[in-house]
């Protein structure tokens, strides 16, 4: 508890101090999309080399659809909409003898905002449908631990973000998303086992049984997450400068995932305590094991 409330004050005080270095789709800019006119000048490198000789500040640039379509975002420029316009131009006749440009237009700062509030609430919703599903497999006890652990990651990878200055975007919003649920998946085994060895060890300490319980599944939760992070290494080394912020926020949500699920979640449930016959529909000594009472 003391390690995790250390590194949350470190990352509400980087928030603090640094905020997040939002990408495009937050902050707003330019939006290009561009076909090039055959197969041997589709160069995604060569592309971003000329953009990048514009000066213009942060670009992102992605295959989407057909191997020679590009979608092109460049930050948004200091001025009014015409300053915007001029870029938009300079990027035409700079690329005008290798692609054609089938689609351009302003994102406004109102709509990143807008993506904003989505991004959060998409995560927000996650959480509290996987609250009310661990509510009713398990119980109420299970459920707060395993969202003080899904809570306890997502605010650290944010952190981590920010302590770093690594750019923030959608891609972002959906690594947090699969975080939660690759975060889930180890907490609910830790939690299925603890439900097994409760109806199998009635008179064990709650203490005892959880620390069973997470030796039990220790070795596939580390088998997994070591897999998982070999595919993800592999992916940000090989991978293009595109998905290096998503396989990053991946990274460090396996491990701070796997950390919680182990540390945060279980111990959660020690302070909390659970019901120690689940043949019985009432149990009057439901929450006193944490202090140790012999059931």
């Amino acid at each position: 508890f003391l390690f995790s409330s250390l590194i949350i004050l470190g990352t509400f005080l980087s928030l603090l101090l640094n905020s997040l270095n939002y990408g495009i789709d937050f902050k707003g800019g330019i939006l290009l999309e561009l076909r090039a006119k055959n197969l041997n000048v589709a160069k995604i490198d060569d592309l971003r080399n000329k953009i990048s000789s514009l000066n213009v500040g942060e670009i992102s640039i992605q295959k989407f659809g057909k191997e020679i379509d590009f979608l092109v975002r460049i930050q948004k420029q200091d001025g009014d909409e015409s300053n915007q316009i001029k870029i938009i131009d300079k990027v035409k006749e700079i690329t005008s003898k290798d692609y054609d440009i089938r689609r351009s237009e302003f994102v406004g700062p109102v709509v990143g905002d807008e993506l904003k509030y989505s991004g959060i609430l998409a995560v927000c919703l996650a959480l509290l449908a996987i609250m009310i599903y661990i509510w009713f497999r398990f119980e109420w006890q299970f459920s707060v631990g395993a969202i003080a652990a899904l809570v306890h990651d997502i605010v650290i990878t944010i952190g981590i973000f920010s302590l770093l200055q690594i750019k923030f975007d959608l891609a972002i919003i959906a690594a947090l998303l699969t975080i939660v649920g690759y975060s889930l998946n180890d907490t609910v085994v830790v939690f299925d086992r603890v439900r097994e060895n409760l109806r199998k060890y009635k008179k064990t300490l709650l203490k005892d049984l959880l620390n069973m319980s997470i030796n039990e599944t220790l070795s596939r939760t580390v088998m997994t997450s070591l897999t998982t992070l070999i595919a993800l290494i592999s992916l940000f080394i090989l991978g293009g400068d595109v998905i290096h912020g998503f396989v990053f926020a991946m990274i460090w949500g396996v491990i701070i995932g796997t950390y919680s699920s182990v540390f945060v979640a279980s111990s959660i449930l020690l302070r909390l305590g659970v019901k120690r016959d689940w043949d019985k529909t009432n149990d009057g000594k439901a929450g006193t094991q944490f202090a140790g009472i012999d059931a």
